[in-house]
């Protein structure tokens, strides 16, 4: 059955239904992926939009917080909902792009299960789609353009050349630090940079990311790097298990050590 203050479409009887995420999936004019705020307030388990709301607008001031506007993901709209005096009553939405879906996920009540599968569908969409433009480039229109794009290409490998041979004498530092993954949990990042830090253990060292000095960890989600630095290499976000659910926890990269190792002032602990 349909929620009460939803447009969502009742599932046809005797037919798979995949995600309820991609049940609520729009597409533009342009064929890009679109979602309804107000489609997502029902599925993430809030029973009000003014509630709801709060974590939109928390989701657009995270991501604010780093380059990207917001604008272009968060852009203003309406819908037509059942209710009102007339049966229907015509109320302001918002139309997400993925990122800024993914964006009011990790914005929301993670104590709330519905709220955990949203983070869990909207990051593997996103890795999902980042995988597809690495293995399907654009292909160039003509000749001058194939042209531009392999000497764009070139210098990017000899760019690419130099850096390595700069960071070469740095390559297998953390190692003994990392798991299969080459990441570095956060107890682990703590033992890792004991000399630095004095010893903090993994509570105090999180607390130490949060330190308006380095401004690593969110202070919105405490547990939670800002965008920033997830986009330069420093940390990624894996939803691992916690229990009978699937929670988000941020690990170090070898490269987010060494940048922690410059802000904190130290040499490296030994392995």
């Amino acid at each position: 059955m349909s929620h009460p203050n939803s447009n969502l479409p009742e599932p046809i009887a005797g037919t798979p239904v995949g995600s309820p995420f991609d049940r609520i999936m729009l597409v533009d004019i342009n064929g890009e992926e679109r979602w309804s705020a107000r489609d997502l307030q029902v599925i993430m388990g809030y029973a009000s939009w003014q509630e709801f709301d709060k974590v939109v607008n928390k989701a657009r001031e995270g991501l604010d917080t780093t380059e990207v506007d917001s604008r272009d993901h968060f852009m203003g709209a309406h819908k037509v909902i059942k209710g009102g005096r007339w049966g229907s009553q015509r109320v302001v939405d918002y139309r997400l792009t993925r990122l800024g879906a993914y964006q009011v996920a990790l914005a929301g009540d993670s104590r709330k299960p519905e709220v955990a599968a949203a983070k869990v569908y909207f990051a593997v969409q996103t890795r999902k789609a980042e995988v597809a433009a690495q293995e399907a480039p654009a292909l160039p229109q003509d000749y001058e353009e194939a042209l531009v794009a392999l000497l764009v290409k070139v210098r990017e490998t000899k760019a690419l050349e130099a850096e390595n041979k700069v960071l070469a004498p740095k390559a297998g530092k953390w190692d003994a630090f990392c798991d299969s993954d080459g990441l570095i949990d956060m107890g682990t990042a703590a033992k890792a940079l004991n000399d630095v830090t004095g010893g903090l253990g993994r509570t105090k060292f999180m607390d130490l990311l949060r330190a308006s000095e380095l401004k690593f960890l969110q202070t919105q989600n405490p547990r939670i790097p800002y965008q920033e630095h997830v986009a330069a290499g420093r940390a990624e976000v894996k939803f691992v298990p916690a229990g009978y659910k699937m929670t988000e926890q941020t690990f170090l990269t070898p490269k987010g050590l060494d940048w922690l190792v410059d802000k904190l002032g130290g040499a490296a602990a030994a392995a």
